[in-house]
Parts: C-alpha cells; sequence; structure tokens
C-alpha cells in the first residue's frame, strides 16, 4: 500500500480556508466628587454588564507571587464539620467545596486552615454557622470564597467584649483573597486581619447585622497591603473597615448603607485610616453613614470620586498616601452604578460555586492531573481550563469523573493541542487513543486532539490510531478539531445495548480509512469533515464506520456540514457497516443531510465489510449537494416525511430530553 505522510499538526493559529469558508457562510471612568449629586444621565449599562468575576484574586493579593489558594491539589467537596476541619488543617493543597450548612460545634469554635487551600461554597448553599475560620501566625496562600459565615453572636454582647467569634480572623498571615462572602450577626468582629498580615485582597463581601465590621491592624509594625473593593456594608456600626498601620489600604467601589444609628458621636463611622495608614478611597458610595471618612493627625487620606448621600460628621482627606496603580491595575466603575451593582454581585453568587476552575499548567502540571484532581462522583460542574500550548500526552476521563467542561483558553482551537503518537500494534484500538472520555456529561471546547503516529513511515498490523475515543453519554464537542488517519474518531458506548449520545458542531474532523466510527449515537453538524488522500487513484478509504445496536434508530447523522477532499475522484466511500467480531445485531445506521459532498466521493459511496452487505445496513443520504453527491441507483435518499423524523433533536433526545444545542439558540 502507497501512502501520503500523514497530516501534521497546524502552526498555532491556523485555520483551514474550508473551516473559515463553512462557518462564514453557516452560520468607565470617575462620577462625581465628594457630596456629589446622583447625575441622572450616569452610564450605569456598561458596569452593570461587564464581568463581575474571574478566578484569579486581584489587587494586593495578585503581588509578589499571587494567591492561588489550594490549587494543585484535590477538589473535595465536604457536608459536615468534621471533613472541613480534616481537609482545612490538612498539609497538603486542597479545593474545599463546602456544600450546605456546616454547623459548628462547640458553639463559636474555630476551623483552622492552614496554607494553600482554597475554601468556596458549592453554588450559593455553603455556610459555616456558629463557627469561625481561623489562620495561624505563618498561614499563607489561602482563598475564602463564596460562603455565608454566620450567627455567633451571644445575646446581650453587641460589644463582643466575652467572646472572640469572629467569622474569620488571621495573624500575620500573608496572601489570602477573601472573595463574595456574607458575613453576619456574630460574636466579636466579622473579619479581623491582624499583625502585619500581608497582600491581602477583601473582595465582594456583604457585611451585615453587626456592630464592630472589618478590623485592620492590632500591631505597631507598618506593614499591612490591603486592597478593599466592592464590599457591602450594611447595618453595622463600626470598623467599616478600621484600618490601623497599614502600609497601604486601598478602598474603592464600597458601598456603605443604613448604617447602625445610636447616637453614638465616635465609634459610629465608616472608613478610618489610622495610626500611620496611607489610604487611598477611590468611587464609593456612602448613603446613612455618620463619619464616612476620617483619618489620625498620623495617618494619609486621599479620596476621590466617592457620592455621599444622607451623611454627616468628619470627611477628613489629607497626605499624598499612594497611587495604587503603581502596584497593580483595576478597574474602576462609576460611584453612582456602586449600590445597584454592589447589592447585585456582592455575598456569595450560584455562578461562582456552581463550576471550580482547574488551570493547566497555571495550577497543574498536565492535563492528566487536572482529571486526576476532580473527586470522584462529582455531581458539580469542573471546568479544566488549558492555557495554549502542545501537551504531548494521554488523556483518561474515567466513568467516575462527570460533569467536566475541559475548554482551550486559546484564541483558536489550534492554539490549544493534545496529541500522542501510539498505535494500535501498541497496546490495541482503545489504546491507542490520546485522549479517552469514559463518563458522562462532558464537554470539550475550543480544543485540537491528535494523533500523530505516522503510518506512512513504518509498516505495522495495527495502523488504526485515534486521537479521540468515547463511551459516555452526553458528551458535547464544540469547536473542536479531530486530527488522525485511520480511526481518528471512536464515539462508543459501554455495550452494545447501551445507547450513549455525542453532539459535535463547529468542528473539523480529517482521516482516511474509518475515521468516524462506532456505535453511540452521533451528531456532528456545521463541522467540516476531511478525506486525506492514501495516493490511491480508486481506493483512499471511508468516512464512517458506524456498529449501531439493531435496536437503536438513531447512529450517526452528519448535517449541515462541509466534507473536502484532495483525494482523486471516484476514490472514496461515505460508509461500511462494521460488525464488531461478527456481531450480527450492530446494524449500522448512518444518515447524511443538507452537506456538501466532494468529487472525491463514489457515486456508489456505501460498500460492504468483513463479509456483511452495506445493503442490509441502515444507509441514507436527503438533500447533500456538490460534486460528489450526484443521485445514483445506490445511494438511498430519505423522503420528505421520513426525513422528518431523523433531525438533530430526535436523534440526541433520548428519554431525558436532552438539547444540548439549544445553548446556542439553533432551531432542530
Amino acid at each position: 500500500m502507497t501512502h501520503f505522510h500523514s497530516k501534521r499538526l497546524p502552526p498555532p493559529g491556523t485555520v483551514l480556508a474550508a473551516v473559515v469558508g463553512l462557518l462564514a457562510t453557516l452560520g468607565l471612568g470617575a462620577v462625581g466628587q465628594a457630596r456629589a449629586a446622583d447625575a441622572p444621565g450616569t452610564a450605569l449599562a456598561p458596569a452593570l454588564s461587564a464581568p463581575r468575576w474571574t478566578d484569579r484574586a486581584h489587587g494586593f493579593a495578585s503581588l509578589a507571587g499571587g494567591t492561588t489558594g489550594g490549587a494543585g491539589g484535590e477538589v473535595v467537596t465536604v457536608t459536615d464539620q468534621a471533613s472541613l476541619a480534616r481537609y482545612a488543617a490538612a498539609e497538603e493543597p486542597y479545593v474545599i467545596r463546602v456544600e450546605g450548612a456546616v454547623a459548628v460545634e462547640p458553639f463559636g469554635s474555630d476551623i483552622v486552615v492552614t496554607s494553600n487551600k482554597t475554601i468556596i461554597g458549592v453554588g450559593d448553599t455553603g455556610e459555616i454557622v456558629h463557627g469561625e475560620l481561623h489562620l495561624n501566625p505563618g498561614t499563607h496562600n489561602v482563598i475564602i470564597r463564596n460562603l455565608t459565615i454566620r450567627d455567633s453572636y451571644v445575646e446581650g454582647d453587641w460589644d463582643g467584649k466575652t467572646t472572640d467569634f469572629d467569622a474569620i480572623q488571621m495573624d500575620t498571615a500573608d496572601h489570602v483573597w477573601i472573595d463574595h462572602n456574607r458575613f453576619t450577626h456574630m460574636g466579636d468582629g466579622l473579619l479581623d486581619i491582624r499583625k502585619d498580615s500581608q497582600y491581602v485582597t477583601v473582595s465582594y463581601n456583604r457585611f451585615s447585622n453587626h456592630n464592630k465590621a472589618f478590623g485592620i491592624g492590632w500591631t505597631t509594625d507598618v506593614l499591612t497591603q490591603i486592597t478593599i473593593d466592592h464590599n457591602w456594608f450594611t447595618g453595622t456600626k463600626q470598623r467599616n473597615p478600621s484600618a490601623d498601620n497599614c502600609a497601604y489600604a486601598h478602598l474603592y467601589n464600597n458601598y456603605l448603607s443604613a448604617q447602625v444609628a445610636d447616637g453614638d458621636p465616635v465609634w459610629t463611622y465608616g472608613n478610618w485610616s489610622r495610626g500611620h495608614t496611607r489610604m487611598v478611597i477611590e468611587n464609593s458610595y456612602f448613603d446613612g453613614v455618620q463619619h464616612p471618612y476620617q483619618a489620625d493627625a498620623t495617618a494619609e487620606l486621599v479620596q476621590r470620586g466617592s457620592i455621599l448621600r444622607n451623611t454627616s460628621g468628619r470627611t477628613d482627606a489629607w497626605g499624598a498616601a499612594f497611587d495604587p496603580r503603581a502596584f497593580y491595575a483595576y478597574r474602576l466603575d462609576p460611584a453612582a452604578a456602586v449600590p445597584a451593582l454592589v447589592t447585585r454581585f456582592s455575598g456569595p453568587q450560584k455562578r461562582i460555586g456552581d463550576a471550580v476552575t482547574l488551570y493547566v499548567p497555571g495550577d497543574y502540571p498536565t492535563v492528566q492531573a487536572a482529571v486526576d484532581a476532580v473527586p470522584d462522583g462529582n455531581s458539580e460542574d469542573v471546568t479544566i481550563a488549558v492555557a495554549p500550548g502542545t501537551y504531548r500526552e494521554k488523556v483518561l476521563i474515567p466513568a467516575t469523573k462527570p460533569n467536566i467542561l475541559l475548554r482551550g483558553t486559546g484564541h483558536d482551537r489550534s492554539d490549544t493541542v493534545i496529541v500522542h503518537d501510539t498505535p494500535a500494534e501498541y497496546g490495541g484500538s482503545t489504546g491507542s487513543a490520546t485522549v479517552r472520555i469514559a463518563a458522562n456529561d462532558v464537554t470539550a471546547r475550543n480544543l485540537t486532539f491528535s494523533n500523530d503516529f505516522d503510518e506512512a513511515a513504518v509498516e505495522l498490523k495495527g495502523e488504526q490510531a485515534l486521537a479521540m475515543k468515547t463511551t459516555g453519554d452526553r458528551i458535547v464537542f464544540e469547536n473542536t478539531a479531530f486530527l488522525g488517519n485511520q480511526d481518528t474518531l471512536m464515539t462508543d458506548s459501554p455495550k452494545l445495548t447501551t445507547v450513549s449520545r455525542v453532539y459535535i458542531r463547529d468542528s473539523y474532523i480529517e482521516g482516511d480509512v474509518d475515521f468516524v466510527y462506532g456505535r453511540a449515537t452521533t451528531v456532528i453538524e456545521r463541522s467540516v469533515i476531511r478525506l486525506l488522500s492514501r495516493g490511491s487513484i480508486s481506493d483512499n478509504g471511508y468516512l464512517t464506520a458506524a456498529s449501531t445496536w439493531t435496536g437503536n434508530p438513531h447512529g450517526f447523522l452528519i448535517t449541515r456540514s462541509k466534507v473536502v477532499s484532495d483525494a482523486p475522484e471516484q476514490s472514496f466511500h461515505l460508509g461500511r457497516p462494521w460488525h464488531p467480531g461478527g456481531e450480527p445485531a450492530a446494524v449500522a445506521q448512518v444518515l447524511i443531510r443538507d452537506t456538501e459532498l466532494p468529487a472525491a466521493v463514489r457515486s456508489s459511496p456505501w460498500t460492504d465489510m468483513s463479509g456483511f452487505s452495506w445493503r442490509d445496513a441502515r444507509f441514507a443520504e436527503y438533500r447533500n449537494h456538490g460534486p460528489g453527491a450526484a443521485a445514483s441507483a445506490d445511494r438511498p435518499q430519505l423522503s420528505d416525511a421520513d426525513a422528518e423524523a431523523y433531525t438533530v433533536a430526535d436523534y440526541l433526545r433520548g428519554t431525558d430530553g436532552w438539547e444540548p444545542y439549544a445553548r446556542a439558540g439553533a432551531t432542530h
């Protein structure tokens, strides 16, 4: 057999002209100054519609190596105090997902959090009740997100003099990010950042129903660097925050409202720059606050762009403080937008805790390492975000790890490539696969999967070389590429009589022999399929080799796509019926409809395989076009009436009403 060299990986950023052609055819600055009134023409929409969060720390917590929490460690989900305490205090890094309310006993007890931990609420359900998260001296690299910490208040002890039941307390910690939490009704402070803690960011939290909300200091040293942004202080009395001896305290876009009005002329206040603190306040909003911002004579405070309504008392501003932009970049929202923005987006958010993101290679060195970090039996979405690059590895997503989104983060799918070069000669057909997906509910997006075994370079008995094999159900590929030669893409199921479903959209698939095959119900829509030439004038290969269970009416559907090839005319078959091991109940079902076919496709496009006649299989076409779609006696066609029952929805619906195409608003 004469071979052409296998197709190599495209250079980064390269997009095939055929793909481009198909997809083309288918398919705030500061507002106001102190005591400024709300301007009716203020453009609030951009601020409210812009993304409100990322999975990466910003501000001072992003400096000096950054704050990554438990990145690189295993992801675990806890529902009780014992599990939370065990993982939070472990030596190893962990991403700890808190699901539901965890009641802490004895009342007011500490949960000790050690270095390299992320503690994050699942959806908006995660709560710690009657207890404190405590970071001992020397603790570093901690993220606490999306939690409610509440109700350790001791009745009658408004000043917190008999207990020290904070929501979060840290001493001499560094690199801490506290984000999108709700703190309410605790025994002493809500948040105490103490004793020379450094590189801290406190963002998008809610502080409510409390006396001493947020204190920083308890030291004579001037070391702490802290960013405080987009927090809501409501129904609180003092320390909103109080910042004592901070080297740099940057407060912006915070909202202070409905302050406790108890007539106290001194200890009811908003922001206080104390000791030798250098504080900058920008574009915050103070409504119903006594002493909105004040500074000791030894401190410095710069205020710009904030709005004050229904306020009284001190508004101190003196000294030069510092320039936050000399340390980091940040987006400053208009002060007039702050009440709506902060009330909407502060506190726990369902979208934050619904999907944990694991970064490759930032947090995990390989894709497989990130997959391994996902807990068995995972019930919530986990995103594995893969940075641009070529990852030469084999990846298995086992059946025990569902609900994974594998996403390339590059501009183009060719920017992020997972590739290996194993042929079936070394490990069998399944063992050759670069990526195997055995789990249900897995989506892959903006990636290239490749098996670059060079079948032209050697002569082997087993030259099958899979780029991808799936056996799970409800698998989605969007904007993906599958590169290989023989057996590029296998969509299968755990056994013959089990129906698995795969949906492939806006993608690219290439190969020569049986390169889309298996028994899964598979829809390929709005995609480009390239038939590679093996150098023959008359016999270059077969697009499909379906092995559909005879009890399943839906095998392969290729629709609204484009098949391209530089192979000679009349040299490629659309498919042949594969009966693995001679299994008579594997009766191929393939429909190609509304798709452009090249001249390389034979006028008799279906052929026999291993003694089984193609005429006994379920092969059909409907409304195809192009030079390879000319009608002949050997091309079964669906009638208009029958075609109505063979749509994308019919193939994928199943018994659970699965509609993966609906996300893009397509009509089927």
